[in-house]
């Protein structure tokens, strides 16, 4: 996850700036963990002026992505989803189809599994690959705000307790990945600002176990124009369109992207000590870190790559179940060590 500059500064970028970035994390934490992994979108705050250069779609020797001897999920991977605040149905349906389709082999090409199967390349010290399996195990509904309508990043923390003390969900230890997905109208510490979701571990002092976790907020009534981009574009991008959000809510696609951005994160870096670039483990560049903003081929430089449109003019790069289509974006791949996704032309 990453804070960046405005993308109107990353427009103004020469093409050749967007490989030769040492990858600082302006304010993504440094020392205090309450405020590390912070995820953002075009549009948000940065300290660092070469952050922006994370974007681009070309490989590069200068790309110093490390492992640090971490481990990575490997055991197939139980995902505990936690509603934090009044959801319709309609619109957790997408984001969960979204997740059952990371390991759903039957949507054509190209396929949220296909997509995953980037972040499988990545193993840890004993050879164990990210696992291809993923599964939504359980899920915990709290409708009725019992941490209140505003939360701090360390109440997201106590949101996961609240949901492990009633037994709504399990301490699940060694597969078990659990995520905070705010709805609309709720609020997050500086949701926005500087953050579209961020993860992390839980703190045994606040939750009684070290557990890998994110959050994600829906941002349809706060910041589409942050949180939701490529579907909706900042005002002082004059003469870039919106794009059509393939499931029909602004909100909801943008947060699609920005939970698989989380993800995959999570999946290669749950403790903080495995995949990641830069020598501040409190302020890592990680594999989706690096992507941010490439959605095809071509992309970088504020350009989201060359993608699918549906027969409404939706926009897309990725077919899931139930017929859904996603558009996320890419990550980095380990092989090719260049951004990557299946949608790609050559």
């Amino acid at each position: 996850m990453i804070c960046n500059l405005s993308l109107l500064l990353l427009l103004l970028l020469p093409t050749l700036l967007l490989a030769a970035s040492p990858f600082p994390h302006g304010g993504k934490g440094k020392a205090d963990p309450q405020v590390a992994r912070m995820s953002s979108k075009p549009g948000d705050d940065s300290s660092g002026l070469l952050s922006s250069s994370k974007r681009y779609e070309g490989s590069s020797d200068l790309v110093h992505l490390r492992y640090h001897m971490g481990p990575v999920l490997s055991s197939p991977i139980n995902l505990y989803l936690i509603w934090y605040g009044p959801w319709p149905a309609a619109l957790q349906a997408p984001l969960r189809d979204f997740l059952l389709s990371l390991s759903d082999p039957a949507p054509p090409p190209p396929s949220a599994a296909q997509w995953w199967s980037t972040v499988a390349l990545y193993s840890d010290q004993t050879g164990a690959n990210v696992s291809h399996r993923v599964a939504v195990a359980a899920e915990a509904h709290l409708p009725r705000l019992p941490r209140g309508a505003s939360l701090s990043r360390l109440a997201v923390q106590l949101v996961i307790a609240d949901a492990l003390a009633a037994g709504s969900l399990p301490v699940d230890h060694g597969r078990g990945a659990y995520l905070v997905l705010t709805a609309p109208g709720v609020t997050v510490q500086d949701f926005c600002r500087a953050a579209c979701g961020f993860h992390y571990f839980t703190f045994p002092s606040l939750v009684g176990h070290t557990l890998p976790y994110a959050w994600v907020g829906h941002s349809g009534l706060q910041c589409p124009d942050v949180c939701a981009y490529p579907f909706a574009v900042p005002t002082y991008m004059a003469g870039v369109g919106a794009m059509r959000p393939p499931n029909g809510d602004v909100g909801v696609d943008g947060m699609v992207s920005v939970l698989a951005h989380e993800l995959a994160e999570l999946a290669t870096n749950p403790l903080i000590n495995a995949w990641y670039a830069g020598e501040d483990p409190t302020a890592p560049t990680e594999i989706a870190d690096l992507c941010e903003g490439v959605y095809g081929s071509g992309g970088g430089g504020g350009y989201t790559g060359q993608v699918s449109k549906d027969e409404l003019g939706r926009s897309y790069n990725l077919n899931g179940r139930n017929g859904r289509r996603f558009l996320v974006q890419w990550v980095w791949s380990p092989v090719v060590k260049a951004c990557r996704g299946p949608n790609a032309l050559d």
